[in-house]
């Protein structure tokens, strides 16, 4: 019941929004790191096409990539507006899908105690 297609792509859309919060994390604690480059977590158009064609969400890994973003002159190209905003929305997506999932926890719930 709950390996259903449904639960199974929330599951992984989760994971992978965690991944990327803690990469938008490690990009903005390197802000000053010389040479550092930026990494950036996408997942949602491999977990689209999964869903779409009927494979199983839970075979979908997130992939990291560096950023092609220009440096500065010490090679860094964290930039702080871009990761701020990428964090803000990577946060409400994240919310979004926990709430959905705990909306299907909660209809399972009440289908077990019997209530309508």
């Amino acid at each position: 019941m709950l390996d259903d297609v449904t639960s199974v792509t929330l599951r992984t859309a989760l994971s992978a929004l965690s991944l990327r919060q803690r990469v938008i994390a490690d990009n903005i604690a390197n802000i000053e790191t010389p040479n550092f480059h930026a990494r950036k977590v996408s997942f949602e158009q491999a977990l689209g096409a999964a869903v779409s064609n009927g494979d199983d969400p839970a075979g979908v890994a997130p992939s990291i990539a560096r950023s092609l973003e220009p440096t500065r002159l010490d090679g860094n190209n964290v930039n702080l507006d871009e990761e701020t905003i990428s964090g803000i929305d990577t946060g409400l997506r994240y919310q979004l899908a926990l709430n959905a999932m705990n909306s299907k926890f909660g209809l399972l719930t009440s289908v077990i105690k019997g209530a309508a």
